[in-house]
């Protein structure tokens, strides 16, 4: 399977709109976390960025879409999946 294919995939697995809501404020809520960590110079907290979606996402898609999240088969490409949603999102071509 190419990227692109399971970015399609995993555009399946984020139908409802409030987990799609649920995973934007997630992304926002991690550049902030990673905003404060590069003005404070907090850098022990550095390795929880990539961490701070989950709570949101997991929420989503066990509340919301009841299914199980892209990042418990292959986490990496469904963090950079979360960042193409967010600009999909951005730039009016997913609805959130």
């Amino acid at each position: 399977m190419k990227f692109q294919e399971y970015y399609q995939y995993y555009l399946t697995l984020h139908q409802n709109k409030w987990c799609r809501r649920l995973h934007v404020i997630g992304q926002v809520v991690t550049i902030s976390f990673l905003s404060y960590v590069l003005y404070t110079g907090s850098w022990l907290l550095l390795p929880l960025v990539p961490l701070i979606v989950y709570p949101f996402a997991w929420t989503g898609h066990f509340a919301f879409e009841k299914n199980t999240p892209a990042a418990f088969s292959r986490p990496l490409w469904a963090k950079a999946c979360d960042w193409l949603m967010l600009r999909d999102v951005l730039l009016g071509r997913i609805k959130w």
